[in-house]
């Protein structure tokens, strides 16, 4: 399975390392999307910045 991620909400006012995360998911500027795979690694950093991201399954 797969995740498709967008960056929805802007990462001003968060801490460096949720910035960071946001980056290593490869995500460059607002409503940029990205399809990764759904590994326990990604989960867990997109559960880190969840607050900042939309997510979809995609099958």
């Amino acid at each position: 399975m797969r995740l498709k991620i967008t960056w929805t909400r802007s990462a001003i006012g968060y801490p460096k390392d949720q910035r960071d995360t946001i980056r290593a998911l490869g995500l460059h500027r607002l409503w940029d999307s990205r399809i990764v795979e759904d590994t326990p690694q990604m989960r867990g950093m997109i559960n880190k910045v969840i607050h900042l991201l939309k997510v979809e399954e995609i099958s």
